[in-house]
C-alpha cells in the first residue's frame, strides 16, 4: 500500500491540512470557533515547539533555530503550484458539524470574531488565509529579493487559481528570523468559494442573516496588476509604514535582533501609498457573498474595523451584557493574547473575553484604555503570547501587569506565559489549561439573535469607529 503524506490526499492533491501556515489566524480561528461550537475546549491544539528548548540560548542559536523550524514546514514551490483554494475552501468548512446554522460570520480574522460566532452559535469562516512558502537563499534584510522570489510563487499559484489575490508580506519586525526563511503569502479569494456557496445552501436556516467583518486597516503596497502585490512591514508589527525606510531607527533594532544588516535593506518602490493590508476583505469577496444572499433570502450585514481594538472592546461589552441578561456576574475578564484563546472555556466559566491581536504596545494600549472607561471588573486574568521576537513596538511585562492590575479582587498575570518573554513559544493549549481552572458558570446563555448582536455591537463600538451596517 502506497503510504500518503501528511496534508495530501489519496490522489496527490495537497489538502488544507498541508496548504495553511501552522500558527496562522484564520486556521487557528476555524478551530476554535469549529471545538466551541462542539462544546470542546483547546487542550488538544498546538504543543510547544523545538524552538521551546531555545529560550535561554544564545541569540544566533534561536534565530538559526526558528528559521529553520519555519523553513520545515513551509511548502516547496512545486507544492505551491500544486495548491487548489477550492480543496483549502471545503477543508474549512468540513470543520463544522453537519446541522442547520441561524446564520454565519465570514471575513478578516479577528480572535473576537471567533467568540461573536460562538455567542451567536454559528461558524466562522475566513474570506482569505496565509502560505508560507519555502524561501531557500533567503535574507530578512533583501525585501526586493524576497519580491521577486514571491513574485515567481505567486505566478505559480495564480495559474491554477484564477480567482484570489496573492498579498507577499516581507516583516522581519512581527515574523523575526523567519522572514528571511520563507515568504509569507496572504491568499484573499475575490470571489465566494464554491464550497463555501454549498455549505451556505445546505447549512444555514431560512432567512438566517450573513455577517461580513472587514479589516480596513491600510498600507503602502506595491501592486502591479497582476493578482500579486507586495507589502514591507504589517499593521501587526506595531511600527508604522516610516519605521521600515532605510534611515529608521526602529528598522535598525529590528534587523539587528534578526542577524539582518540594515546597509543591505532597499524596499521596492509603492504604488498605493494606503491599500487595504493583508487582512483586508477582496471587493469581489463581498459581492460575491452579498449577490448570493439576495438570490437565497439571507441579508448580508457588515462590520468595518478600524482597529483591532474596536471590535475587541464592543465584543466583550457584548458578552458582559449578555452574561448579566442570562443571571451571570459578568465581572470576571480574561485578556487572550494571539494565539491563547479558547472560546469553549470561555462560556463554560461565564468570562468576558478581550482578545489581543499580538503584545505589542499599541495593543496592549487598547486594553488599557477600555478597562479605564469600563465598569470595574472584580478579577482579570492576562495571557500574554510571547511574540517570538525581539521588537522596539513590544509591550514589556510590566505593561501586561498593569492589565491585570485592572483586576478589585484578582489580578492574575499566567506565569507559564510569561515564562521566557517575550522570546519563547507558547501552545494555543496553554490558555486552555489556564481557563479549565476557572470555576464552572453553568449553564451557558442561550444564543444571541443576530439583531440584538449588531444593535449591541453599534451602540458599544460607535465612539471607536466600528461601522455596523
Amino acid at each position: 500500500m502506497r503510504k500518503v503524506p501528511v496534508g495530501q490526499s489519496a490522489d496527490g492533491a495537497l489538502g488544507g491540512e498541508r496548504v495553511v501556515a501552522p500558527g496562522s489566524a484564520a486556521r487557528l480561528l476555524v478551530a476554535v470557533t469549529a471545538r466551541a461550537l462542539r462544546g470542546d475546549d483547546c487542550g488538544d491544539l498546538g504543543h510547544p515547539g523545538p524552538l521551546s528548548r531555545f529560550t535561554g540560548a544564545p541569540e544566533p542559536v534561536r534565530r538559526a533555530a526558528a528559521a529553520r523550524a519555519a523553513g520545515r514546514a513551509a511548502l516547496t514551490p512545486a507544492e505551491v503550484a500544486d495548491v487548489d483554494l477550492e480543496r483549502v475552501a471545503g477543508w474549512f468548512v468540513g470543520q463544522y458539524p453537519a446541522r442547520r446554522w441561524p446564520g454565519v460570520v465570514f471575513g478578516s480574522p479577528h480572535g473576537a470574531a471567533a467568540h461573536l460566532a460562538v455567542a451567536l452559535g454559528v461558524p466562522w469562516l475566513p474570506a482569505g488565509f496565509e502560505v508560507a512558502a519555502h524561501w531557500s537563499r533567503g535574507a530578512v534584510d533583501r525585501p526586493d529579493a524576497a519580491l521577486d522570489h514571491g513574485a515567481a510563487l505567486a505566478g505559480r499559484l495564480l495559474a491554477g487559481n484564477a480567482r484570489v489575490h496573492v498579498r507577499q508580506v516581507h516583516c522581519p519586525a512581527s515574523r523575526g528570523a523567519s522572514a528571511g526563511a520563507l515568504v509569507s503569502l496572504a491568499l484573499r479569494w475575490r470571489a465566494l468559494p464554491a464550497a463555501y456557496a454549498r455549505f451556505l445552501v445546505e447549512g444555514l436556516e431560512p432567512g438566517a442573516p450573513v455577517l461580513l467583518l472587514h479589516d480596513a486597516r491600510t498600507w503602502p503596497v506595491r501592486d502591479d496588476g497582476t493578482g500579486h502585490s507586495f507589502q514591507v512591514g504589517s499593521p501587526a508589527s506595531g511600527l508604522d509604514p516610516v519605521d521600515f525606510h532605510p534611515d529608521a531607527h526602529a528598522l535598525r533594532q529590528v534587523l539587528r535582533s534578526t542577524g539582518g544588516d540594515g546597509t543591505r535593506w532597499a524596499p521596492p518602490d509603492v504604488t498605493s501609498p494606503a491599500a487595504f493590508a493583508e487582512n483586508g476583505v477582496e471587493s469581489g469577496f463581498e459581492h460575491d457573498a452579498r449577490e448570493w444572499g439576495g438570490r437565497h433570502g439571507h441579508r448580508l450585514h457588515r462590520i468595518v474595523v478600524p482597529q483591532p481594538d474596536a471590535l475587541s472592546a464592543a465584543t466583550a461589552d457584548l458578552y458582559r451584557r449578555w452574561l448579566r441578561r442570562a443571571g451571570k456576574t459578568g465581572d470576571r475578564l480574561v485578556v487572550e493574547c494571539g494565539r491563547l484563546l479558547d472560546p469553549w472555556q470561555v462560556v463554560r466559566a461565564g468570562l468576558v473575553p478581550y482578545w489581543c491581536e499580538n503584545a505589542t504596545r499599541r495593543r496592549v494600549q487598547g486594553v488599557e484604555w477600555w478597562l479605564a472607561g469600563s465598569e470595574p471588573f472584580s478579577s482579570v486574568d492576562v495571557l500574554p503570547e510571547p511574540p517570538g521576537v525581539r521588537s522596539p513596538a513590544v509591550a514589556g511585562l510590566p505593561q501586561w501587569l498593569a492589565v491585570a492590575g485592572f483586576g478589585r479582587r484578582r489580578r492574575a498575570l499566567d506565569r507559564g506565559s510569561a515564562r521566557g518573554y517575550p522570546v519563547a513559544a507558547v501552545a494555543t493549549r496553554r490558555a486552555t489549561e489556564v481557563l479549565r481552572n476557572q470555576p464552572y458558570d453553568l449553564p451557558v446563555p442561550p444564543p444571541l439573535g443576530m439583531a440584538e448582536a449588531l444593535a449591541t455591537l453599534r451602540d458599544a463600538g460607535a465612539h471607536q469607529g466600528l461601522l455596523v451596517s
